[in-house]
């Protein structure tokens, strides 16, 4: 008989990103598709603009991309794409399986892992992605900025993209295509604007650059990291809305 104290954690259900509304909408490559807030409020979601192709502000952030880049929550892989057609060394993640087949479809590279799991090159991107709306990923920002410390190389990176208001909010939301519906699985999400990103990155991070293109805010960050410490055993940066039920692909997919 073991002896062992350790158990299996419970398996997760499929949440987030990688419910149905959000798989029809992209293989749709339209919406309408809503983060719904507990109390009934509602953020659109562009979903057209996201399957679409790289928009003046896009453009505005690939050019300030520096050696690889990982792009965190790709969704239909239009940055990742992009990035790859020009040879650029990029890789997409994403919990969505919609999302890799999207990204793949375009040329681009792309894995179906969250970023609070282990990541290929980990401590060694040169830049990270973290655009239209996925500094909410896991309804901690704090959280997910130290996961990224670790991500990066020392003096990595990161551009993210903010709410165009003054706005720091946590919030169980779910995903909708109808306005009034009530049903699917809630999970954690955040909101941040300049302001409150700016916040929440220090000490870690060096704010470099603010910029707005077409009304959509940016900040660059640069990581403060002196080396890439691995992670400690599961810590709390692991969410429960971004845990897997089954193993995950160890390699990036790539268009056959």
């Amino acid at each position: 008989m073991s002896t062992s104290h350790e158990t299996a954690p419970p398996p997760a259900p499929t949440r987030c990103w990688s419910s149905e509304p959000y798989a029809d909408a992209l293989r749709a490559g339209r919406g309408p598709l809503y983060l719904r807030r507990t109390d009934g409020w509602l953020l659109h979601l562009d979903v057209e603009r996201w399957c679409g192709g790289p928009d003046e502000a896009d453009r505005s952030v690939l050019t300030r991309c520096e050696g690889s880049v990982l792009d965190v929550g790709c969704g239909p892989g239009r940055l990742v794409a992009a990035l790859c057609a020009g040879g650029r060394d990029a890789l997409g993640i994403d919990i969505s399986t919609a999302a890799i087949a999207h990204t793949t479809s375009l040329g681009g590279r792309a894995l179906r892992r969250s970023v609070f799991e282990p990541l290929p090159e980990e401590g060694r991107w040169r830049t990270a992605l973290v655009v239209d709306g996925n500094i909410g990923i896991g309804g901690d920002p704090g959280a997910l900025l130290t996961r990224l410390t670790r991500v990066l190389a020392p003096g990595g990176l990161l551009i993210a993209e903010t709410a165009p208001v003054d706005v720091d909010e946590r919030a169980d939301v779910r995903l909708v295509r109808d306005p009034d519906a009530r049903g699917g699985s809630v999970f954690p999400w955040a909101r941040l604007g300049t302001p409150a990103l700016l916040r929440h990155s220090r000490p870690d991070w060096l704010a470099v650059a603010q910029w707005s293109v077409g009304g959509r805010c940016f900040v660059a960050l640069r990581n403060r990291s002196s080396s890439a410490k691995p992670e400690t055993a599961k810590s709390t940066a692991v969410m429960s809305s971004q845990r897997w039920a089954k193993p995950l692909p160890d390699s990036p997919v790539a268009p056959s």
